[in-house]
């Protein structure tokens, strides 16, 4: 039988390393040979980066010369030398067959034909296998590359599968947060159209025989000085639906560019995923995957 998961939050702090290793020696020998003696599933380069980056101590004392003099008593502690991509993505929830993590702005959900490596999946996909290298990972959903906040990724093929052919009844709520240029005449309100793309691949209401029904609902949180804080939830996941939606109500996401905002106050798009709730298909049981507002949004709300 299939484990469908077990919940293993892994906290505010986000990524967390494995366990050091601890080697006791019973000979004499040189640090390198040594480490490629006791830890097999390494290869040599691997070890070698360990070393360098002060990954390893003898006695307690951090060591980084490859010939250094391993004597019998000696305890050699291994740790793990963190992948600095792993600084841009704060892992919010992990267990056997899901995980799920916030997005910086700037990164990619999956590889396009221009870039093929600087992406979350690859990068996550990298993490997995730092435990299993035999590991997979399986994408359930997007972000837009210059949204930030949720992503969630499947670790077996079933779960993914299931996820996706069930999304619109698993998922309870999509949350985002964003900040606009100027105000929506009602404080809270309901938008719903077909969405239509152009040949430039610019989504706009349009015709209901050739676009997709996309119903967004908004409520005003905070204004000040000719922006809005807006909380947003989707009924629909369509391409650029938020980003849409609200350019149409006249107030476009700020730094949006593409559809016509004016201002870019904190240098990106000020859009960001801040919470996913939904049901495990197989355990039915709820989830609530929250990523905080981003500082740089909370510092344009500020009394002055």
């Amino acid at each position: 039988m299939k484990k469908h998961g077990k919940f293993l939050p892994r906290g505010e702090k986000g990524y967390r390393p494995p366990p050091p290793r601890e080697f006791t020696a019973t000979e004499p020998d040189a640090l390198l040979p040594f480490l490629l003696k006791h830890i097999p599933d390494k290869s040599r380069n691997t070890v070698k980066n360990l070393l360098t980056a002060g990954c390893v101590a003898v006695g307690g004392k951090t060591v980084t010369k490859h010939d250094h003099p391993v004597k019998p008593g000696d305890v050699i502690r291994v740790g793990t030398q963190e992948p600095p991509e792993l600084k841009k993505i704060r892992i919010l929830y992990e267990d056997d067959v899901l995980l799920a993590v916030s997005k910086p702005a700037g990164l990619l959900s999956v590889a396009t034909d221009e870039e093929r490596y600087n992406t979350a999946y690859r990068i996550m996909t990298d993490y997995v296998r730092r435990f299993d290298p035999a590991a997979r990972l399986f994408v359930v959903h997007r972000l837009d590359r210059d949204t930030s906040g949720v992503l969630l990724f499947a670790k077996t093929e079933d779960m993914k599968r299931a996820l996706q052919d069930g999304w619109d009844r698993l998922v309870l709520k999509r949350e985002y947060i964003a900040v606009v240029e100027g105000c929506p005449r009602e404080k809270s309100g309901v938008i719903r159209s077909y969405l239509n793309e152009s040949k430039t691949h610019r989504v706009y209401s349009g015709r209901a025989e050739t676009g997709k029904l996309a119903v967004t609902r908004y409520a005003v949180e905070r204004t000040s000085g000719g922006y809005s804080l807006l909380r947003v939830n989707i009924e629909t996941g369509r391409k650029n639906q938020i980003r849409a939606h609200l350019a149409e109500l006249g107030c476009p996401v700020a730094g949006d560019k593409k559809y016509g905002a004016r201002t870019n106050p904190i240098g990106r798009l000020a859009l960001h995923a801040s919470a996913l709730e939904l049901k495990n298909p197989f355990t039915q049981r709820a989830m609530a995957l929250n990523s905080p507002v981003p500082p740089e949004f909370e510092r344009l709300f500020k009394q002055k």
